[in-house]
């Protein structure tokens, strides 16, 4: 498994987050993307849907099986990475960076995100 960079949090659902200012930049880990093989589509929300914590808000599927997203955060999505309607594969290539998924203004701090250390910890109960 790639190493899960430190400055980022973590779901239990394998999403990231990076937190930037008010604003959360969200993506799925290498363990996600890793599990899931090559990434052929990603469904993304439109810029100003509305996330919840621990709620849906789109899927990728893979040549092995689909996965729902759950949102790490609650806000509102300002940007969304269109760069993957053509080029889903980013997700695998670069997860943590050009294939980041959407960008959500923060209605608050978000909580019971895990950092680098514990995800992996969460991560070596599971298997792919």
């Amino acid at each position: 498994m790639a190493t899960n960079p430190a400055d980022i949090l973590y779901s239990t659902s394998h999403e990231w987050t990076r937190i930037e200012g008010d604003e959360a930049v969200i993506g799925i880990t290498s363990f996600a993307q890793e599990s899931l093989g090559d990434i052929t589509y990603v469904e993304l929300p439109p810029v100003g849907d509305q996330l919840s914590e621990d709620k849906e808000f789109g899927s990728v599927e893979s040549v092995k099986a689909a996965s729902d997203l759950i949102s790490p955060v609650t806000g509102e999505v300002v940007a969304v990475n269109e760069a993957l309607e053509s080029t889903p594969e980013l997700c695998n290539s670069d997860p943590f960076g050009e294939g980041w998924i959407v960008r959500v203004k923060l209605a608050h701090k978000p909580g019971g995100l895990l950092d680098a250390s514990a995800y992996e910890a969460h991560c070596a109960t599971e298997k792919h």
